[in-house]
């Protein structure tokens, strides 16, 4: 499925959130004007769906709690909203699911973070609605989702299955380089990629070695004197590493570790092995870091690419991509995938391109040449002249 539309009121720096999203979606914005709170929402919903230490309050601890979680611009209304409607198809005229949660403090007492709204829809039809009277008599049933409850989300487990699935990446190259020497531990859903090697060799060979083939042939494209790639256990360690093979004078080439891969190559190597790892909803942070912009330009296709030569249509998987690119964003051939976030003083908005923007893409502008000015701040002309 695909979220096809986000609805957000209180969230982070945002007030007011009302955008549709597409198969492919680009956020663009300044630094720190909200690109990656906003994918964070996805994140959440994550949590709460996992019924497995997740959860509502979980999602909340790891956000520093609701205080952190809720806009500092919400002045009179405390209330944190998110709402998501998902359809099966981009095209959809009617969404197919409809999910609604609202939460807030209580106010007095143990001041408990409660749910004031919970609502889940399928085709019009309402499954779930709350708070309902066992709730009000009980407010300590306010603190959970349904979501979260296994003997109570059966109706809409599709859902719940749907928000389990999505995939965050940030892939960071030291940690996977250096993981051993800087921590044993891999963060829960691994969002830098730490535990790349582990979760290679955790997947059924025949889909392994189907999966290596194909980035092996992308890097053959990007990276020079690249020519085999393998993933091989270490004899001594017992640990899985990927292998890499360059041309040279030497006959047999030169066979490289992951250590000692660019951080480009890694990266490239994450962004690729993602895309083929899941089918629900990818979340990636800047992808075109460490990359050369001619391997950059390249990411909007190479994703479409990649996801059509798996057995699913390639727009039956949903990512979302946050970028400062221009070279990226030059490649995006249809503007109303792009959504520009803007900072101001009542918290940021978001928003797709206005008419005047689309008219000048359609007169032969791209989507960077019209979009990334506005997202320069107003005072960076003077930031040579700080000292």
């Amino acid at each position: 499925m695909l979220i096809t539309r986000l609805r957000l009121k209180n969230w982070r720096n945002f007030r007011e959130v009302d955008v549709p999203l597409g198969p492919r979606t680009y956020l663009i914005g300044a630094n720190a004007s909200g690109k990656s709170n906003l994918l964070d929402v996805f994140r959440f919903l994550r949590t709460l769906a996992q019924t497995e230490g997740g959860g509502l309050q979980k999602a909340l601890k790891e956000r520093g709690g609701l205080t952190r979680l809720r806009s500092l611009h919400a002045r009179k209304d405390p209330e944190v909203r998110i709402e998501v409607e998902l359809s099966d198809s981009p095209s959809a005229e009617e969404p197919t699911w409809r999910y609604v949660l609202a939460f807030k403090s209580e106010g007095k007492g143990q001041h408990r973070v409660l749910i004031s709204e919970e609502r889940v829809e399928r085709q019009g039809q309402v499954l779930l609605s709350r708070p309902n009277q066992d709730d009000l008599q009980d407010l300590q049933r306010l603190t959970q989702t349904h979501l979260e409850q296994i003997n109570n989300n059966e109706p809409f487990r599709a859902l719940v299955e749907d928000f389990s699935a999505t995939t965050y990446l940030h892939l960071v190259p030291q940690l996977l380089k250096h993981g051993g020497e800087i921590s044993a531990r891999v963060m829960e859903n691994d969002p830098f990629g730490q535990g790349l090697m582990q979760r290679i060799a955790q997947t059924n060979k025949r889909t392994r070695e189907a999966r290596l083939k194909r980035i092996a042939q992308a890097l053959a494209q990007a990276v020079p004197l690249f020519s085999e790639l393998r993933f091989a256990q270490d004899e001594v360690t017992g640990l899985w590493h990927l292998e890499a093979n360059f041309t040279h004078w030497r006959v047999h080439g030169s066979w490289q570790k992951e250590d000692q891969f660019s951080d480009g190559t890694l990266r490239l190597i994450g962004l690729l092995w993602a895309l083929q790892e899941g089918d629900g909803l990818l979340l990636l942070e800047e992808p075109e870091l460490s990359l050369n912009d001619g391997i950059v330009e390249h990411i909007p296709l190479m994703i479409d690419r990649v996801l059509r030569g798996l057995k699913k249509p390639a727009s039956a998987r949903q990512v979302l991509i946050s970028t400062h690119s221009e070279v990226l964003l030059s490649q995006v051939t249809d503007p109303q995938s792009v959504l520009l976030i803007e900072p101001g003083v009542n918290g940021s908005t978001v928003r797709q391109p206005a008419p005047d923007e689309l008219q000048a893409m359609e007169h032969g502008l791209n989507p960077a040449e019209v979009l990334l000015p506005k997202t320069k701040p107003q005072s960076l002309d003077q930031f040579g002249l700080f000292s």
